[in-house]
């Protein structure tokens, strides 16, 4: 299995060479191009410098050619490849330099079609043109030059070609060493804030199988590259509802050990204080036993409940029932009790046919009321029900003492109380929240709450008090 970087720097590097090889294909090709025109261009040039040369050697005062010097011009221009052939304006041969030296010209002309068809590939034949010798406006001969076609190198530009060439395969080597050379240092740069996202995962997992660790672990989030920053943040994210989830853990195991301890520690109290003879075993004392053993019981029930809800291991009885109708259901449920604190029970509700698991949502409500009635000593508390496009919206609100605003966060959390007393007074073991959101989240809703607190005696002068609000 190849690596991350492995494959990035591989891909990189085959994308880079690949463009570069196109690129230099085309370079080359287009540098052929020139270079063929220029070579042809040469060749028209250097025929014409042949046909000037020849006319500036005839002499008019004896209408003849300076056959010595064009033959010594002749002989040069064979050497660069251009046979010529000089006749007079009779057809007379003045000088023809095959007749002159026949090997060489061969020996030239061979030079010639092998360097040209064995090292660059083009096939050509001799070809011959025929140009008029002037001397001021008056023909005076003909000139006949042979030349390999359709064009040919000279060695000096057969060597320009080969430095052009040189140079090319040369500044591609290079490119290519660099392309490896970036493709190397962009796959580290893209690849490092993932590896060091995996260390992290890595060592989170092992925390965390581990039973916790107090190392602190975060990873650097200052990349410039957006879905590079998110990963960051995100795993950074992860290690601290890890870390929190940690913490959580240890306080729900320190919650449930101080919630058994209590009812366990009466009973062991109360049992063996009986068997001592202490106490006799009346009804008082075994209704006191009898009480404790029920708020085990409801508490094991209790967690029983809430853990089926959010291992979605119970199932949802859903029918068509009026929500209202279940709202004045639980609300007379509680108006003895509302009447001997002396508080308001107060109803706002309209027919509203839902389908919901009806005994699961009676729950939620009966834990919402239960604790206003639990948290509010004046006053009044009301239910609302209102009717939106998609949710009903269910609203629990009392005039008592309210949750203080760093424990809103928490108060549907396992165990958690804003009353860190834990005394009798303050009710359950705090599960009822959370059961409550679980019913709710089931059903695809959501439940929130708001509160503003006050002094005790001061709480409903002030309008102060506790809103649950329940979307379902």
């Amino acid at each position: 299995m190849i690596s991350l970087q492995n494959r990035l720097t591989l891909s990189y590097a085959l994308f880079i060479s690949a463009a570069l090889g196109i690129l230099s294909l085309v370079i080359n090709q287009f540098t052929d191009l020139i270079f063929t025109a220029m070579v042809k261009e040469n060749i028209i040039e250097k025929n014409s410098e042949i046909v000037r040369s020849m006319g500036e050697l005839y002499n008019p005062m004896a209408r003849t050619f300076d056959v010595p010097a064009i033959e010594a011009i002749g002989m040069l221009f064979v050497h660069e490849g251009y046979i010529v052939r000089v006749e007079d304006t009779g057809g007379i041969i003045i000088w023809d330099a095959r007749s002159c030296d026949m090997q060489q010209c061969a020996d030239v002309i061979n030079n010639i079609a092998l360097l040209m068809e064995e090292e660059f590939q083009i096939q050509g034949a001799m070809q011959e043109q025929y140009y008029p010798v002037q001397y001021r406006n008056e023909t005076v001969g003909t000139i006949s030059i042979e030349t390999y076609g359709p064009f040919f190198y000279s060695e000096t530009e057969k060597g320009f070609l080969s430095s052009i060439n040189r140079l090319l395969i040369a500044a591609g080597i290079v490119c290519i060493i660099l392309s490896i050379i970036v493709s190397l240092i962009l796959a580290r740069t893209i690849v490092k804030p993932i590896v060091n996202a995996k260390e992290a995962a890595r060592k989170l997992a092992q925390a965390h199988g581990s039973g916790g660790s107090n190392a602190v672990i975060r990873i650097d989030e200052g990349y410039k590259t957006v879905e590079l920053h998110e990963l960051s943040r995100s795993i950074n994210a992860l290690a601290r509802e890890l870390e929190d989830g940690e913490r959580r853990q240890k306080q729900l195991s320190a919650d449930v050990a101080h919630e058994l301890r209590t009812p366990l520690t009466c009973l062991q109290g109360t049992i063996e204080a009986m068997m001592d003879g202490v106490f006799k075993p009346d009804a008082e004392r075994l209704a006191s036993c009898h009480e404790e053993i029920l708020r085990l019981s409801r508490m094991v029930q209790d967690l029983n409940t809430l853990s089926g809800l959010e291992w979605e291991t119970s199932s949802l009885h859903k029918t068509d029932f009026d929500l209202a109708q279940l709202l004045q259901t639980v609300a007379k449920q509680f108006e003895s009790e509302a009447r001997e604190k002396g508080i308001a029970l107060e109803l706002d509700l309209r027919e509203s046919l839902i389908n919901a698991d009806y005994d699961r949502l009676k729950q939620v409500f009966i834990n919402l009321l239960s604790n206003a009635l639990k948290y509010t000593d004046l006053g009044s508390i009301t239910i609302a029900l209102e009717q939106g496009p998609k949710y009903r919206h269910v609203s629990v609100a009392d005039t008592g003492r309210g949750i203080p605003e760093a424990s809103l966060p928490h108060v549907f959390e396992r165990f958690y109380r804003a009353d860190k007393s834990r005394n009798r007074s303050s009710g359950g073991a705090g599960i009822g929240l959370s059961i409550a959101a679980a019913i709710v989240a089931a059903h695809g809703g959501t439940i929130t709450v708001e509160s503003r607190t006050a002094p005790y005696a001061e709480a409903a002068a002030v309008h102060t008090g506790t809103v649950f609000h329940v979307f379902v």
